[in-house]
């Protein structure tokens, strides 16, 4: 099953996140399917792809709680 959740980024005490479409077995750092936006914790800049996350979304793809609340849906 795919889902939609966030890979960590950055490095110590500097977090960045990116928005993925991924294989729900794989680790967090695993090998993403499809790129759909990323986020920066520290700068509150959200940069993310709606018309994506939607086609995913029609494919069957779930959204972790955590991208569900960032990009409001």
């Amino acid at each position: 099953m795919i889902k939609i959740r966030l890979a960590r980024g950055g490095t110590k005490n500097k977090p960045f996140f990116r928005i993925v479409a991924i294989d729900e077995r794989k680790k967090v750092r695993g090998s993403a399917i499809d790129l759909l936006g990323t986020w920066n914790p520290k700068k509150n800049t959200k940069i993310f792809d709606k018309t994506k996350i939607d086609a995913w979304i029609k494919k069957g793809a779930i959204l972790s709680p955590a991208v569900k609340k960032l990009i409001g849906d």
